[in-house]
């Protein structure tokens, strides 16, 4: 899977924040987080940092912090009401570093110049190793023993799939989980699903008569909307075959036995890749796909110019699209459904969404750091019940006063009055760099199950009903790339480029067999670069993988 699509997809567990988004100014009489401290009423368990551990609010202090991904931009710091309670109860401030729309080329000049950030986020993996191969990142074996919060939640499994070659941990996890998560899948538009009798949309036999439907009755819409860069189709793929998960179409790779071979021999991705062609070539699909970003995505949602999506973060681009109908039309909005298959495909065994027990990507503290401590200090807090409930649900005092006995934010009347499009412009899912799945799922859950169904929070629903109950464990894919710098790298390199070009020609394909030529080019220009030896090498990490799972 490229990295920047399974961000917002499979596993992107940041977006689960934006399902909520529960914000506000702190309030003024806030208590300032020390050991020991009850800084949000918590009447439940509360994990603080040990007494010999660094001391919050005792020495104020600021590291800078730079995000390895071309789309993201760090916002300021003290600009949302969760990054400005950290700022004035726990003294901490933060120095962004923005990647300027090219993080590879930022990180490979900051590495060549050893003017590297104090930490990162990152994707695991070879950069990672790279920086540690290089004696550029802080060991954190012994801040994960002094501090008790990532211990406790991540749990030592976990961990132990985060060591590199020399034992040691140098990476902190972010939406690490014990349970699925995931916000890939298919919504309609509610008002035109509607108008048009609601007709039965299981099978793509069902979506490509949906779709001719909408374009004879409504030629201003886009039948179908796949996303950033044609995602969708990725994330179609899991409906043509039993046990697929969308994980294959992205990284390019299936199982078959013990092995890990190239998705061009792949019966569910070569009908993958000719039915969305024949879609494309009808019409039926957003003729942008391969050139939109994501905020053109968001504007065609948001004026209700799309009458079915498949993508990557569907359930947060669903809540966003929807909230804004809603605002001038409340009998408007999108519905979330379950994912579409071919026929004869098992509806319990499409997996669009994927989840890996070790989450969305990693922070890392750099050797540049002056207190790698307080950095991880911070991150350690971030990652437990206090640090979630205000940097995700926001600063007690604004839309929660109070928690319950198991420590989860009891919503005050702040929190139904104010309609979910303001709550979303606070961003306070943009300041969770260590969140904690398991935590906030539970705790979104409790509250969604104690609201009466019109307040229910869309994209939570949806999760709660389908998005999750339509993840694959990808825990066993963790890690199987090599690192950019070896041979096998290089031609993974040349393999994802290829397949990117590929994909557009597939999808702009005259016909059938034209698609069904293309993927066998693909296949033997990937092959006659040696893609069998990054096969094999992704074959022995995943069988290492399914050991270290099994406890063997």
């Amino acid at each position: 899977m490229k990295k920047s699509k399974k961000l917002l997809s499979g596993v992107f567990t940041l977006a689960l924040a934006g399902a909520l988004a529960l914000s506000g100014c702190a309030g003024k009489n806030a208590p300032a987080a020390t050991p020991g401290t009850n800084t949000g009423g918590d009447k439940g368990n509360q994990t603080d940092q040990k007494s010999d551990g660094f001391q919050f609010g005792d020495t104020p202090f600021n590291f800078t912090y730079y995000v390895n991904y071309d789309w993201w931009t760090t916002e300021p710091w003290g600009a949302s009401p969760n990054s400005k309670w950290v700022q004035d109860n726990l003294h901490v401030t933060v120095e962004p570093i923005q990647s300027g729309g090219a993080a590879a080329q930022k990180l490979s000049t900051m590495i060549a110049s050893k003017e590297l950030p104090d930490a990162m986020m990152m994707d695991r993996g070879p950069d990672v190793e790279r920086l540690r191969q290089a004696g550029a990142l802080v060991p954190l074996d012994d801040f994960i023993d002094k501090y008790p919060n990532l211990k406790k939640w991540a749990g030592e499994e976990t961990l132990n799939m985060l060591r590199s070659p020399d034992g040691k941990i140098y990476q902190f996890p972010n939406w690490f989980t014990a349970a699925p998560t995931g916000n890939d899948g298919w919504f309609v538009n509610k008002k035109i699903y509607e108008e048009l009798g609601r007709p039965k949309l299981e099978t793509f036999d069902d979506l490509h008569a949906y779709l001719k439907k909408v374009q004879e009755t409504h030629p201003d819409l886009i039948p179908l909307e796949v996303g950033r860069e044609g995602q969708g189709v990725e994330v179609m793929f899991a409906g043509f075959a039993n046990d697929h998960p969308s994980q294959f179409s992205y990284m390019k790779a299936f199982t078959q036995g013990d092995k890990l071979v190239t998705i061009y021999d792949n019966d569910a991705y070569k009908e993958t890749m000719t039915f969305a062609s024949q879609l494309f070539r009808e019409g039926l699909i957003t003729q942008d796909a391969l050139t939109q970003k994501e905020d053109q995505v968001k504007e065609k949602l948001a004026t209700g110019r799309v009458a079915v999506f498949v993508g990557g973060n569907a359930t947060n681009l669903g809540r966003e699209g929807h909230n804004a109908l809603r605002s001038s039309d409340p009998t408007a909005g999108y519905e979330f459904i379950w994912p579409l298959a071919k026929p004869g495909v098992d509806k319990n065994k499409i997996y669009p969404n994927g989840y890996n027990a070790l989450g969305w990507n990693v922070n890392v503290i750099t050797t540049n750091a002056e207190n790698p401590e307080a950095i991880f200090a911070y991150l350690d807090w971030m990652t437990g019940e206090e640090g979630q409930r205000i940097m995700f649900f926001g600063p007690p005092g604004s839309y929660w006063d109070e928690v319950d006995g198991e420590g989860a934010p009891v919503p005050n009347d702040k929190w139904f009055s104010t309609p979910q499009e303001e709550k979303d412009k606070e961003k306070l899912e943009a300041y969770v760099w260590a969140g904690n799945a398991t935590y906030v799922d539970t705790t979104k859950s409790k509250i969604e199950a104690n609201l009466p169904e019109e307040q229910r929070n869309w994209g939570a629903v949806a999760q709660l009903n389908v998005a999750w109950k339509t993840s694959h464990n990808n825990t066993q894919f963790n890690n199987i790339d090599p690192a950019p710098d070896t041979d096998e790298g290089v031609i993974l390199q040349q393999v994802n480029d290829i397949a990117k070009e590929y994909f557009g020609k597939m999808l702009f394909a005259k016909n059938d067999s034209e698609v069904l030529s293309l993927i066998e080019s693909a296949k033997k220009e990937t092959n006659s670069l040696g893609y069998d030896k990054v096969l094999d090498f992704r074959t022995n990490v995943w069988q290492e993988n399914l050991a270290k799972m099994s406890g063997k």
